[in-house]
């Protein structure tokens, strides 16, 4: 039987985005962005570099190798990045962020230098009215740093793409007057920014064309970049929207980590593509960058958490296994991995689990018997185990099955 038979996809009915078409790539900030969380550890160099050939394998276009103008450490580690991308041929493009003034901007140029790799800066400026309140800015300072900033790095041979901080929160008549200086001084990227996560999907969408009126009206060929903050909890909603208006390149960070509640999930934003037909990459080994990113700082995966947390597909309840052990008996993969799950399992290097729990039923008891290499067929045994279940408060853990099943094989 035909997938399209047994699955009614309202995500693609006549009126729905198609994603088709779309051609969208991915920055990594987990390196930047996601160690400024408050809570989380800046790893050795050494992790650093595992998890960036982790992005290239997982076929992550560019990344935020740091702001290399915040002191001797970070200049460091972005260097030592920058000649792993550049020694072994990484398929990654270095980026390094940066505030719009030259102090900032030379560390990368001296990168760019040392390695000979093609480096990206990315500029940001706060563009919310109410950041320059508080920081006292006047629109012809902000105009005079960015035409300065954005015009020395072109001429020190960097590809620029200028970040206004809470875009999203900016006047229109302001962002025209920024965008206009940045492009005409050779900014050939815009970054609109979330910053503070105040963002919803409509929002975002209405930025983004608005953005793209404008730098049409530039003539020059200038790229738009989504990068999105959670603190509402819609940080992937929204980098979803900008795909769909067309932005050419979103930023995530693994696990959503980064400034206050963290970034977009790169490792969602991945399986949502995938899913979608827009990422035809191997993301088998997702889970491992995702627990790279958890070991090296300090972040616990929480068990809910989608695709790679302890219980994505973990079940305990009686009606959901025993679908799935119909399905399996059936013989079939792609109905294991689908009859009770919206995301295939085995796509991302994982599998389906049946455990016993309060809510289970016995035939939950005789797979993982069977599967644990017991006789499913034992009534008494299936029947203690299913007692102790449903005199249980939490789902039975292997140790206390086994226990179990000592105590009853040894009744005489």
């Amino acid at each position: 039987m035909a997938s399209s038979d047994l699955i009614y996809d309202w995500n693609r009915v006549a009126g729905a985005f198609d994603y088709g078409g779309v051609a969208v790539e991915l920055d990594d900030e987990t390196l930047r962005d996601g160690l400024q969380n408050p809570s989380v550890l800046d790893p050795p160099i050494e992790r650093k570099l595992e998890l960036l050939h982790l992005m290239a394998g997982l076929g992550i276009q560019s990344a935020d190798i740091g702001l290399p103008g915040a002191g001797p450490r970070a200049r460091d580690a972005a260097l030592a990045l920058a000649r792993e991308i550049a020694s072994q041929g990484l398929p990654v493009a270095p980026n390094c962020a940066a505030r719009t003034v030259r102090a900032d901007i030379q560390p990368i140029v001296d990168i760019a230098q040392a390695t000979g790799l093609r480096m990206e800066v990315g500029a940001f400026i706060g563009s919310s009215p109410i950041r320059r309140f508080a920081e006292g800015w006047e629109p012809d300072m902000m105009l005079r740093a960015t035409e300065d900033a954005v015009s020395f790095a072109v001429e020190e041979g960097l590809d620029v793409m200028y970040v206004t901080e809470d875009t999203i929160r900016s006047r229109p008549e302001t962002l025209r007057e920024l965008y206009a200086t940045a492009i005409g001084c050779g900014a050939r990227r815009i970054c609109l920014a979330d910053t503070v996560g105040h963002a919803t999907p409509d929002g975002v969408r209405a930025l983004v064309r608005f953005a793209r009126e404008v730098v049409d009206t530039t003539g020059e060929h200038v790229k738009l970049d989504w990068h999105g903050h959670r603190d509402r909890g819609l940080g992937l909603a929204n980098a979803l929207a900008a795909i769909e208006e067309g932005v050419e390149r979103v930023h995530g960070t693994a696990l959503g980590i980064g400034e206050r509640v963290g970034n977009v999930e790169m490792d969602l934003l991945l399986v949502n593509l995938k899913l979608l037909g827009v990422h035809d990459r191997d993301l088998t080994r997702l889970p491992e960058y995702c627990a790279l990113v958890a070991d090296m700082c300090g972040v616990e995966i929480p068990h809910n958490y989608p695709v790679v947390g302890e219980d994505a597909f973990r079940t305990g309840t009686g009606v959901h296994a025993a679908a799935i052990i119909k399905a399996l008996r059936k013989g079939d993969p792609w109905l294991v991995d689908r009859v009770y799950s919206g995301v295939p399992a085995s796509e991302f290097g994982l599998e389906q689990r049946i455990e016993i729990s309060p809510v289970s039923g016995l035939s939950n008891v005789r797979y993982w018997l069977e599967s644990h290499g017991h006789d499913p067929g034992d009534d008494a045994l299936a029947a203690a185990l299913f007692e102790l279940a449903k005199r249980s408060d939490h789902t039975l853990t292997d140790a206390e099955i086994l226990s179990e099943i000592d105590r009853v094989q040894s009744v005489p």
